[in-house]
């Protein structure tokens, strides 16, 4: 049964103690509120204020599973706060690990400061969880696919359109990247894992995946310099920076152009432009 009086008061106790940097969020001149204000955590957390003020004031129905992650993800928590607050609501915890889509407060920290700059915050399966204004104008948003598509590996054996901004001398690379990468993660998960799952799904609509599959290669790296076509600027050679998360399997990836370079001054443009196309 949910706990509405504790949900509420621990709802409003992590509100009041997260400050608008903490979210990436600016403080502005005339900010009075301790803490962040209830429209700011409701817009963090992709619902309406008046939802969440009802959950605050202990007179909101009972919010689903997909409600509590939200919230669970908005305010920041870490996974022990994350638990707590789905048994506050009346659910069971969704399993730690791997399989999680929950991102530590350590990552979300890091990555909303990188505004200036592509980033992204993936699941070990190349599923995007979160996305920078510039990793959006970089390679596409993510955040609109569903299913196995999330997973980047399975589009680029499936969707032509994901191969596009990468140039063609480097896409027979990247598909022995992808399948070497699924054949260690489905050893390394069990043949009930999603990455199972992928690699079967795979296996019956790609004919180039079943003829990778088949050398049973392992070990195949990514480049630390990558490169992308954009349409609207051109080849971008950028330097690919990794940040583990190894409670979660989730990884922060930072993509950075070296001072002076062309690529550097074509990010800049693309900071300027974002995700509009120019023509």
């Amino acid at each position: 049964m949910i706990d509405r009086e504790g949900l509420a008061a621990f709802l409003r106790r992590r509100r009041e103690s997260l400050q608008p940097e903490d979210v990436g969020l600016s403080r502005g001149p005339r900010r009075r509120t301790d803490g962040l204000r209830r429209e700011e955590v409701a817009a963090l957390c992709h619902m309406s204020t008046d939802y969440y003020a009802r959950l605050e004031r202990a007179t909101g129905p009972q919010p689903s599973e997909q409600m509590v992650a939200a919230i669970a993800q908005g305010l920041h928590l870490s996974l022990d706060e994350r638990d707590h607050v789905f048994r506050l609501a009346g659910h069971n915890p969704p399993a730690r690990g791997a399989s999680s889509q929950h991102i530590s407060p350590g990552l979300l920290r890091i990555f909303d400061r990188l505004s200036d700059t592509p980033a992204e915050i993936v699941t070990e399966l190349g599923e995007t969880l979160r996305q920078s204004r510039m990793g959006v104008a970089l390679t596409g948003d993510a955040s609109r696919r569903n299913g196995p598509e999330r997973s980047v590996g399975y589009r680029w054996f499936t969707d032509p359109a994901t191969r596009r901004p990468y140039p063609p001398d480097e896409q027979a690379m990247l598909s022995r990247l992808y399948t070497s990468g699924l054949r260690e993660l489905m050893t390394l998960r069990g043949p009930q894992s999603r990455a199972a799952e992928l690699a079967g799904l795979l296996l019956e609509q790609s004919d180039e995946f079943r003829a990778l599959w088949a050398t049973h290669e392992v070990g195949i790296r990514p480049v630390e310099v990558k490169r992308f076509e954009h349409p609207e600027v051109g080849l971008l050679e950028l330097h690919c920076q990794t940040l583990l998360d190894p409670e979660q399997s989730h990884r922060l990836l930072v993509y950075t152009a070296a001072p002076g370079s062309e690529s550097y001054e074509k990010l800049q443009l693309l900071s300027v432009i974002g995700a509009q196309s120019l023509r």
